[in-house]
């Protein structure tokens, strides 16, 4: 899958892809990421990519046509990309829309900054937009890395045999179960006797339960939208009743 990045700041990105995941996931030739210096673009020996808002206000806006020549030319080296935005008009990076990205061939993102882009850019090329949430970055390369990472991970042969997309949180809808490693006592705290058991049924109820109480703990907006077995709303009456009575 090709990742193009399109930014004013080619330099944030110079670590984050490698290391860990991004890097193995290079190595191996399952994904290609480009960066596109938008100023490369810029007509003047400045090469000038931002100006002041028609209308007045603080900030600058950055500009067309650079953009769009930058944009042009990156989608003519893949046209089946698909052009997003990183704003905060966008829809919010959920792993639903992880998902959906991650069946495109490419993704030509495009980092906004100062206090946005020339608005005919997004009436003539956006096909997607994206935010990471209700919140305020210095720029959209932050939210590019954030996009690049979820979506290469759902890519077919990325993660290895020791880790696995489908049991990450929300890969279900809900928020992953607790998770301990070695040694089984830490200051004074123990690891849950079912983990210790060697009983794969035992485990299995056990990480499904805590999964259930969990969510309902943190994220109970997440339980209305989950596909809940009835199995699971067993254990969540289980929960229930714990918690009321103190168990």
């Amino acid at each position: 899958m090709n990742f193009d990045i399109l930014t004013l700041f080619p330099g944030m990105f110079s670590g984050p892809f490698d290391e860990s995941i991004i890097k193995r996931a290079k190595d191996k030739q399952l994904i290609d990421i480009s960066l596109h210096n938008i100023r490369d673009w810029a007509v003047d020996r400045h090469q000038t990519a931002d100006d002041a808002p028609y209308g007045g206000g603080a900030g600058m806006v950055m500009k067309a046509a650079p953009l769009a020549a930058c944009i042009e030319s990156v989608k003519a080296q893949h046209p089946t990309s698909t052009i997003v935005l990183t704003s905060p008009h966008g829809r919010r990076l959920t792993h639903t829309v992880a998902l959906e990205l991650a069946e495109k061939s490419g993704l030509i993102i495009v980092c906004g900054r100062y206090e946005g882009i020339d608005e005919r850019i997004r009436s003539i090329y956006a096909e997607d937009d994206i935010s990471l949430g209700d919140f305020v970055l210095s720029g959209g390369e932050i939210a590019a890395m954030a996009i690049i990472d979820s979506v290469t991970r759902l890519i077919p042969g990325v993660l290895g045999s020791s880790e696995s997309a489908e049991s990450d949180s929300f890969g279900d809808g809900l928020l992953e179960y607790p998770h301990y490693t070695r040694p089984p006592e830490f200051k004074g705290f123990v690891v849950p006797e079912a983990l210790l058991s060697g009983h794969h049924e035992q485990i299995r109820k056990w990480r499904r339960k805590e999964s259930l109480r969990k969510t309902r703990s943190l994220r109970p907006d997440l339980l209305s939208k989950a596909v809940l077995t009835r199995e699971d709303r067993k254990m969540l009456a289980e929960i229930e009743h714990e918690e009321t009575h103190g168990v």
